[in-house]
């Protein structure tokens, strides 16, 4: 057996995980539940095969529930008991000539039944719990006829082996499923279930035991415990999805023009995985099976919506010129603009409505170049009629209905929710539900803030506070005593959010695989570092080069390197964090380095979405207050002046 490695050191935890491989999102769910590196085989991959787990690469019953998730840990913990158990019997039988070989998984060959040649952990191609094994094979002495040397044990008369059970046997069952989009095929998925009769034997006395917590550490990935650096398991089914869970059958059926079949490929492999990447991390294939393919196929609205999205990315990404591909913008753009009027006429169908409308906001997000213009209304506008729509659907009141209940929160109201905040920051106004998010901080619910975008529910309530502030402040309506109490209280309320430093640590474990939850703390340690430069920055005559502004954006700088960079990392979710703290930072700041370097590493993709449009504007932010600061003027120049300067509307979230 290998010697199991050394476990890395803490402090050189990102540096080690830099090395890993990067993590795929297609393994099967055994190795994700075991926090495992999956090498993806086709029917069943390596690690499930050498165990003898069953392998299931589409998403099983038991994922979306937690107590079911913990029973298949167990399950599986059994299984890689007997396995384990069953290769000890084998190492005994090969230093005693009294042992049966037959008491192994893999049938005796020269290689596992020999005195002193030692053997792999390799699974046997005739294992027990590998496909095609024969299960009632003849008792025969067959063996010991090709080495006499070897003296034939009676072990099918001998009482001493009685009590081990008879041969076990198992039946597979192979469920296949494909996914069609218009009747073409895109995705397919295979998952095998095995029914066993196979019950593991009493321990023997000579053999060690099993503690029944004990995992057992297996020299073909990394050591540890084999669920090393997870957490209590996430809740599958937390949102209240518009379209209801999806069915096991489900086909997308979305009517589209043979013209259009182009952006509506490129939205669905392209786009689709850029829009919730955190979501995407929770809850794997929530995005795509549960939110964007359902309303692709229902509602159509929606679907001219991401053709338009489509559109632009395709346009941004490769460089296309050209009428035709501006057309296709516009054309989509002002469909998807009059399906939304005529359905406000008819005054019906307002969970389509507001699915639309939030889409046509929050998608352009994610694609387009700063200097892309659309011939429309701007997000602002639009959201208007979200928030009436939110108003007519009570989706305020379903968010604060029974606090203490465990209730599934609208995934809409959620979407509204998170654009409402960090949008009123960009227009310098409250937010339009602050009230709600109010009481749900005080009653200490979820609003699925976290779950969606990354930031904890209390920060993103507590930004909104700010946010009032500030609005308070913009139209005189406190005056600097006031202003300056209520910047202590909520100064104090960001204090009660703090984390102990060692919880905050690199969200990748000792495998590559990412800590949904570890993520998260980290992501809010950014989001609160941010909120209290924006409060700091509503002190009045408080200017940037200020040395306690000046130490909470180095300690922004520091608490970036837990945030993985790069086109597979999350600096896309944290655009609103780095545009607070950017505002704030001086010529000789860390931060601007620290920027430079991450979108270094982003490439190409540093130019598109609100990550572009956050980058462009700073970049004119520094100019000007650089400037500023070179002559002397001790004037402080506001991002959202500067927006206003140049015409941007831009929702840098």
């Amino acid at each position: 057996m290998v010697a199991p490695k050394a476990a890395p050191a803490k402090g050189s935890e990102p540096k080690a995980a830099s090395k890993m491989h990067r993590r795929s999102r297609s393994g099967c769910f055994t190795c994700r539940l075991r926090r495992k590196k999956c090498d993806e085989g086709k029917n069943q991959c390596k690690a499930c095969k050498h165990l003898g787990l069953k392998c299931e690469y589409k998403r099983p019953m038991w994922w979306s529930n937690n107590e079911q998730r913990k029973h298949q840990k167990e399950t599986i913990k059994n299984i890689i008991k007997r396995t384990k158990l069953s290769e000890k019997t084998t190492q005994i039988g090969t230093s005693c000539a009294a042992t049966p070989p037959g008491l192994s998984h893999s049938l005796p060959t020269s290689a596992t039944y020999s005195e002193a040649t030692a053997r792999t952990r390799a699974p046997s191609i005739e294992s027990q719990h590998s496909p095609g094994y024969d299960f009632n094979p003849p008792l025969s002495h067959d063996y010991y006829d090709f080495h006499p040397h070897i003296v034939s044990p009676p072990y099918d008369t001998n009482a001493h082996y009685q009590p081990f059970p008879p041969t076990p046997y198992e039946v597979d069952v192979k469920t296949e499923r494909q996914m069609y989009v218009n009747d073409i095929p895109t995705r397919h998925d295979s998952m095998i279930s095995t029914f066993s009769t196979y019950q593991p034997p009493s321990a023997h006395p000579t053999l060690p035991s099993f503690p029944e917590d004990e995992w057992i550490n297996e020299d073909i990935y990394n050591t540890g415990d084999m669920f090393s650096g997870t957490e209590e398991g996430l809740d599958f089914e937390f949102f209240d999805f518009s379209h209801g869970a999806p069915q096991a059958s489900q086909q997308a059926l979305i009517q589209v023009d043979d013209c259009d079949r182009p952006l509506l490929d490129h939205f669905i492999d392209n786009v689709l995985r850029l829009i919730f990447p955190i979501l995407e991390v929770n809850q794997h294939g929530s995005a795509r099976s549960e939110v964007i393919l359902p309303a692709l196929e229902s509602n159509k609205c929606y679907l001219h919506c991401c053709l338009s999205i489509s559109a632009i990315h395709l346009k941004s990404t490769q460089g296309l010129q050209g009428e035709r591909i501006d057309s296709d913008i516009v054309r989509h753009r002002y469909a998807t603009i009059a399906e939304l009027c005529e359905a406000l006429k008819l005054d019906t169908n307002h969970l389509q409505i507001l699915e639309a409308t939030l889409g046509m906001i929050f998608f352009q997000c994610s694609v387009g170049r700063p200097d892309d213009a659309l011939p429309d209304i701007s997000w602002h506008q639009h959201f208007q009629a979200a928030i009436s729509l939110v108003r007519k659907l009570e989706l305020p009141h379903a968010m604060v209905h029974d606090n203490n209940a465990r209730v599934h929160p609208p995934f809409n109201m959620t979407l509204a929710s998170w654009i409402d905040i960090l949008g009123a920051t960009m227009l310098g106004r409250s937010p339009e539900f602050a009230d709600t998010y109010r009481e749900k901080n005080q009653s200490g619910s979820s609003s699925g803030l976290c779950e969606l975008m990354g930031c904890e529910d209390s920060m993103m309530y507590l930004i909104s506070e700010v946010a009032c502030l500030d609005a308070l402040k913009s139209s005189n309506g406190i005056n600097d005593m006031q202003l300056c109490q209520l910047i202590g209280s909520l100064g104090t309320s960001l204090d009660t959010t703090e984390v102990p430093a060692e919880l905050l640590m690199w969200p990748y474990s000792s495998t590559g695989a990412i800590r949904p939850k570890q993520l998260s703390r980290n992501m809010t340690s950014v989001f609160r570092l941010a909120a209290r430069i924006y409060l700091c920055s509503l002190v009045p005559n408080k200017t940037k080069d200020d040395p306690a502004m000046q130490a909470l954006v180095d300690r922004f700088t520091g608490s970036l390197h837990l945030i993985p960079h790069g086109p597979d990392g999350f600096d896309r979710s944290i655009v609103w964090p780095l545009l607070i703290a950017g505002s704030e930072s001086t010529a000789d700041s860390t931060f601007r380095q620290a920027l430079a370097s991450r979108i270094a590493s982003l490439g190409e993709h540093a130019e598109f979405g609100s990550f572009g449009r956050m980058v462009r504007l700073l970049q004119e932010v520094w100019r000007q207050s650089d400037e500023a600061i070179r002559i002397g003027s001790g004037q402080n120049v506001h991002w959202r002046d500067v927006m206003q300067q140049k015409g941007w509307d831009f929702l840098l979230i």
